[in-house]
């Protein structure tokens, strides 16, 4: 072999050397940020990991519900209306703003009737109508309500996400240490007139109150409800707000509403009501502040008796969602959902109501 094969011999080796040096060294540096890779993105696949399991999206707790708003999934990119019961003002002014803030992409736009207050009611018949995406309720859906949905082509369905205590609210001078639930019905009912026929005072009784066809809050049982007749002395408010400055006016005045628009008031006393006479039951939590101590103090509500069942009067708040497959459907069950996370139901809690988890 002459000069000339030995020195090509000697480059093709030299070659291959530099080319085998080269493969190694890309496996290398390919392994190397591999390794980095995995290492940096390690604690957000267990995040992710553990996201998924609070969502109850695996085989084993497809029942567990999510822990915070931002875990909630099948949010709607959109702005949708809502309305309906003045009971759920608490939550549209705390639990709402942190949906807001946390779920920017599902625009929250209240809407009042055009004609009329809010209510229950008004909610339902605008969801009904076209005019919300989802409704707010402090009273469960009636067989009008979900009849007049199946004739328009959708179903009705309804959520519950709290609980909520009705309040009795008095003159803060009427002398009286409590009702029980029957007096109470007896007295909207006309048959009790006087306070002396429950160990009060001897003065008449001026009963205040809403429609009961358009009232939030209720005393009687959902299946008398609307269709009881309630006595003549009554006399009928439109709102809340007016009938408590009616009570503050009236020594014998009494009215009832949720909880959390009666029991921090300073202008009205709320009354212990229970089953019993020997079981009357404060929806505040003791001692009473007294108008005089108010608003330096504020009296607050009694969370406790209405989640032990200890008090008597109770509402569950809803969300109705219209189950049409489109985006009213979509927005209802991602703002239902989101109120039913532990973020959501503290907030509830903070509110002034009770969750139901």
């Amino acid at each position: 072999m002459d000069n000339t094969n030995r020195r090509r011999l000697v480059i093709d080796g030299e070659f291959a050397l530099f080319l085998r040096g080269l493969l190694i060294g890309k496996v290398l540096t390919i392994l190397v940020l591999g390794g980095i890779a995995w290492w940096l993105l390690r604690p957000y696949t267990l995040v992710r990991k553990s996201a998924v399991s609070d969502s109850g999206q695996s085989s084993d707790t497809t029942s567990r519900v999510v822990s915070n708003f931002e875990s909630v999934d099948n949010v709607p990119v959109a702005s949708v209306n809502y309305g309906g019961s003045t009971a759920w003002a608490p939550i549209r002014q705390l639990v709402d703003a942190q949906i807001q803030s946390d779920r920017p992409e599902l625009q929250l736009r209240y809407q009042d009737p055009t004609n009329g207050s809010p209510d229950s009611s008004s909610g339902i018949r605008m969801l009904l109508d076209g005019k919300l995406d989802f409704a707010q309720s402090s009273r469960p859906l009636t067989e009008e309500e979900r009849t007049l949905a199946k004739q328009r082509g959708f179903r009705l369905e309804q959520r519950q996400v709290g609980v909520d205590g009705i309040a009795v609210a008095v003159n803060p001078s009427l002398n009286l240490p409590g009702l029980t639930v029957d007096q109470l019905q007896q007295i909207y009912l006309g048959q009790i007139t006087n306070w002396k026929q429950v160990g009060g005072p001897d003065l008449p009784i001026t009963p205040f109150s809403q429609r009961l066809e358009k009232a939030d809050a209720v005393i009687f049982s959902t299946n008398e409800g609307s269709n009881r007749q309630l006595g003549t002395n009554v006399k009928y408010v439109s709102s809340t707000t007016e009938a408590l400055r009616q009570v503050s006016n009236t020594p014998g005045g009494v009215y009832y509403a949720s909880a959390r628009a009666v029991v921090p008031q300073c202008s009205v006393k709320p009354l212990p009501l229970g089953r019993t006479s020997t079981e009357l039951i404060p929806l505040y939590q003791e001692p009473l502040v007294t108008p005089e101590q108010c608003p330096r103090q504020r009296n607050q509500i009694n969370t406790e008796a209405i989640k032990n069942g200890s008090y008597p009067i109770t509402t569950n708040l809803f969300v109705i969602v219209k189950q049409n497959n489109g985006q009213e459907q979509q927005a209802g069950e991602a703002y239902a959902k989101l109120l039913l996370t532990d973020q959501g139901q503290k907030a509830i809690e903070q509110a002034g109501f009770v969750g139901v988890r």
